[in-house]
């Protein structure tokens, strides 16, 4: 392990409520075990993070609407508690949006990545994505911004059906709306739907050509930057599992060279002068050219993939670059296998004929470690626990609409015979009966 200084406090900024967010728990488990003190401001109780030995201490975000001006005021008070500057990382995209704006007001209580604070505003935004990938020719999905419902309907037939459809700031999501930041459509008319949301939503809606993905389709490009946007440890790596089955975050990957995954990211932030931690998502279209699906201004929940064999990882990275440390040369890595146990056991259920890992390589946890248990713990105790609720609320449901299902199908039954005579035709009423009850007939 690389031996540094380790006197600055970090404090580890996560503003989104999902309490199975297994980078943050990793980013308490890398710079912790080198004698970094950590914090966590963090939603509510913090979730199985805070069960971690390595986390000195975990405090309350903001109460309410994280505002810019409830999350100064909240980074303010924890600042004074911890008594001395500490290195601020931001592990969530309106955490790092925020932090971007907030940082000059910030100086002498934390330690940022110094850039323009636009840079993660226009890059989070889905939208401003897409505008920035057509004028710099990087390839990304063909997109449309529908300007109302019948132009959503018109460019979903346009792009092909399904189509898939994101909010292009999905961090302001309502909690409970139903929402979600990607939705893939079978349907014009769910278009026009859907955007009749906008407002709902906060921000607008984008209908991309849907990329079928397949074995080697989907790949992630990892890295932190120093000014200018010069590498301090960059690589690229590729799913072999994801939760949702393959639309969704990285339940089993691995850090393998790709020569163009690896220049396309690179060449990004150069161009942008990023400044930090970034995590980009690609996919190859059917043939073969890479797209560009999503740019996150922050460390990404697999971030531990890109461990190098001396223990330098991005945060770490990071944690030097800003205290005027020298951040080392890597040092092997490639071949490292990522398991996020939880979304892996879903996704596995879900496919069990999808592609398992390939080759053998380290393998990196996300939640369980023989030095630091409770988490896992705490992790497979709560994930289990939703699991069961959400089974037992279906059950129940199923139960409670039984006696009315159940009126409707004798009454089917008994009348269709008198009314058309025979079997068969109390059988096709019984048919159009079920029709009825299913989504694709309400």
């Amino acid at each position: 392990m690389h031996v540094f200084a380790t006197d600055v406090p970090v404090v580890l900024l996560r503003l989104d409520r999902n309490p199975f967010h297994h980078g943050t728990l990793g980013a308490v488990r890398s710079l912790g075990r080198t004698g970094v003190e950590v914090h966590a401001v963090v939603a509510d109780e913090g979730g199985p993070v805070a069960r971690s030995r390595y986390l000195r201490a975990a405090h309350r975000g903001p109460a309410g609407e994280p505002t810019p001006e409830a999350l100064r005021h909240c980074l303010v008070r924890t600042s004074d508690r911890i008594g001395r500057p500490a290195v601020l990382i931001a592990m969530d995209d309106l955490s790092a949006l925020t932090v971007a704006r907030l940082a000059p007001e910030l100086t002498g209580r934390y330690l940022c990545p110094a850039q323009d604070p636009e840079v993660p505003a226009r890059v989070a935004d889905k939208a401003e994505l897409a505008e920035l990938c057509a004028r710099w020719d990087i390839g990304h999905p063909e997109t449309v911004v529908p300007a109302g419902g019948g132009e959503a309907a018109e460019a979903a037939w346009r792009l092909g059906l399904p189509v898939v459809a994101k909010w292009s700031r999905p961090w302001l999501l309502p909690a409970g709306s139903g929402l979600r930041s990607t939705t893939l459509l079978s349907t014009a008319a769910e278009a026009r739907r859907l955007y009749e949301r906008s407002q709902e939503a906060g921000s607008r809606l984008l209908l991309q050509r849907f990329l079928p993905g397949g074995p080697d389709t989907d790949w992630f490009f990892h890295g932190c930057f120093t000014g200018g946007g010069r590498p301090l440890l960059a690589g690229s790596g590729r799913k072999e599992l994801s939760w949702p089955v393959r639309t969704g975050l990285t339940a089993v990957g691995r850090w393998l060279p790709d020569p163009a995954v690896e220049h396309a990211g690179l060449r990004l932030a150069e161009r942008l002068g990023y400044a930090g931690i970034l995590d980009l998502d690609f996919r190859r279209d059917p043939e073969g050219r890479l797209r560009l699906l999503d740019f996150n201004p922050r460390p990404g929940a697999q971030f531990r993939l890109f461990t190098d064999a001396a223990g330098l990882d991005l945060v770490r990275a990071l944690y030097l670059d800003l205290t005027g440390q020298q951040v080392p040369e890597p040092a092997g890595g490639p071949g490292r296998v990522f398991v996020a146990e939880n979304y892996a056991l879903l996704a596995a259920l879900a496919a069990p004929r999808a592609a398992a890992p390939r080759g053998r390589g380290r393998v990196e946890p996300a939640w369980f470690a023989a030095d630091d248990p409770r988490p896992f713990v705490s992790m497979a105790g709560a994930f289990l626990g939703r699991g069961a609720h959400k089974g037992a609320g279906r059950v129940w449901g199923a139960l409670r609409d039984f006696p009315a299902q159940g009126r409707r199908t004798a009454r089917a039954v008994v009348r269709a015979p008198r009314q058309r005579g025979g079997e068969q035709a109390a059988a096709a009423d019984l048919g159009q009966e079920r029709s009825r009850r299913t989504p694709a007939g309400r």
